[in-house]
């Protein structure tokens, strides 16, 4: 029974039409409860199967020794996108949900010991600016106003398009051109500002959605105007509140979420696709399939062969995927209050790490770091006088061979060093739980290709048209959402997919007709 969040009463879960045609959903990451939501309000019959023994796919829940760590998504930039969806269901987010705003966003701390307070206020933004490298105010301006051409026809105009067919790139090519989409992030943040440590905190965010900052589009500048313009927030209760919120509205609308429920194969009659086989056997019938899974994943495994002739096995090799993820879970005894929420902490070298991790798919021996300290903000994530942590570092995937059984915590070490000689001495004396994540695990467990944490990588020709298409180029019935497909990786891109899969659709009548 669905449960009113701010009540705690129950909600009658609403009638769907018995003729309704049935849509089945593969997994359960924000990009597929959300297009589970939008199908939903379309009028389809919908279910939702999830691999895992719960649902959030990525943005799932870790809880022990009295902890609770967010798996996957630390950070919600687009709460207008999540406000939406409540919206569809006839509630309002801020009714389940808290979302805290974080002032400021984080924190960036250079090799060298100085640092720069990412902030979302202008006045104080420009003052750290001026505090670093004076000389770089406008230029700072400049990258500003160019970030918001970038966010105004990258995301306001083209991102919800799904892209669906040459015509729709061609159409959109004047604004590509406008932006000069060809140009790398880093060149375009290098054409305006001198100091180095500033070209690295305002050209890393692409790493947010697995891409590289010196080989995706500065397009994806827009992700500082996307911060500015709507915060970063923190979601009380950790990113999995909102998972629990989605699969809430779902419930209310009589939507399941099925649990350890493998989809091992996309079933194909008369050349459409016709529903799914589970890993147990079972069989369930679709008049449309909406794959949230990877989307090289679902090619590679869940299609077969004879029905792909543009993601073939091949194709989809050959492709350049995103870079892995090494997460280290852990909690400790004492609280470290110097340490803000969230803190990049950044090693000696830029551009040749990422070279080792993105060309050379080899695990180097320095790393940067994301710290996240979820316990500055929201005391429920620990135990009262702990502190709850997460931290991350950017790893090649599976093609640089690494034997991650063996290596790590070799690694995990590695990086506890580093964390005890910059922001968090005598740590290994306070840690209370400790877990790991590896390229391994987002392989075997997530079913991510090549163990990459965000599908293929956003390069300019990886990206829109020549992304795997919301409307499979391969299968007819067939649909994706989530990181693999347009627009791309990282919550709000996630969230529209889902949003640009409603211009694909077809109609519940037209379906109803059909069958």
């Amino acid at each position: 029974m669905p449960i009113d969040l701010s009540t705690g009463t129950a909600l009658p879960p609403q009638p769907v039409p018995d003729d309704a045609p049935r849509a089945i959903v593969i997994g359960s990451g924000f990009g597929g409860l959300a297009a589970a939501l939008r199908l939903s309000c379309l009028g389809w019959r919908v279910e939702v199967l999830e691999k895992l023994d719960q649902p959030g796919g990525r943005a799932g829940v870790w809880r022990q020794d009295g902890f609770t760590f967010d798996a996957g998504p630390t950070i919600i930039t687009a709460p207008f996108m999540l406000e939406e969806l409540w919206a569809m269901a006839g509630r309002r987010l801020a009714d389940d949900v808290e979302l805290r705003p974080m002032e400021p966003f984080y924190r960036i701390r250079f090799d060298d010991g100085s640092h720069l307070d990412y902030s979302g206020d202008p006045a104080r933004m420009r003052a750290e600016i001026a505090r670093l490298s004076p000389g770089d105010l406008p230029g700072y301006d400049a990258f500003v106003k160019e970030s918001d051409l970038c966010y105004r026809l990258g995301f306001e105009k083209l991102g919800s398009i799904a892209y669906d067919t040459l015509g729709d790139l061609l159409r959109a090519s004047p604004q590509l051109f406008r932006m000069r989409g060809w140009r790398s992030i880093h060149q375009m943040v290098a054409g305006h500002l001198r100091d180095p440590r500033l070209r690295i905190a305002l050209s890393f965010h692409p790493l947010l959605i697995g891409g590289n900052p010196f080989a995706v589009t500065c397009i994806y500048s827009l992700i500082n105007t996307l911060e500015r313009r709507y915060g970063v927030h923190w979601a009380m209760g950790g990113t999995g509140a909102l998972v629990r919120g989605l699969v809430n509205l779902l419930a209310s609308r009589g939507v399941p979420v099925r649990c350890n429920a493998e989809v091992q194969e996309i079933t194909v009659d008369g050349g459409r696709a016709s529903g799914v086989r589970l890993a147990s056997g079972e069989r369930r019938h679709a008049e449309i399939v909406v794959s949230n899974a990877d989307t090289a994943w679902t090619y590679r495994h869940l299609v077969a062969p004879t029905h792909r002739r543009h993601w073939t096995d091949q194709r989809v090799d050959k492709a350049r995927y995103s870079m892995s993820l090494f997460v280290w879970y852990f909690g400790t005894r004492r609280r470290f209050d110097d340490v803000p929420h969230h803190m990049m902490l950044l090693g000696p070298r830029y551009k040749g790490l990422l070279d080792d991790i993105f060309r050379r798919h080899h695990l180097a021996e320095d790393f940067s770091l994301y710290l996240h300290r979820p316990s500055a903000t929201d005391p429920s994530v620990a135990p009262p006088g702990h502190d709850a942590f997460y931290v991350l570092s950017p790893v090649p995937h599976l093609d640089s061979g690494t034997d991650w059984a063996t290596q790590a915590e070799p690694y995990r070490q590695a990086i506890q060093r580093r964390l005890e000689e910059t922001v968090l001495p005598g740590l290994g004396a306070e840690i209370v739980s400790s877990r790991i994540t590896t390229p391994q695990d987002f392989h075997d467990r997530l079913l991510s290709f090549k163990g990459a944490a965000f599908g293929m990588e956003p390069l300019l020709l990886q990206s829109a048209w020549f992304r795997p298409h919301n409307r499979s180029e391969d299968l007819p019935g067939l649909y994706l959402v989530g990181a693999g497909t347009h627009p791309g990786a990282g919550v709000p891109g996630v969230l529209m997919s889902a949003k640009a899969l409603e211009s694909v659709l077809p109609s519940v009548k037209e379906t109803r007709r059909a069958s």
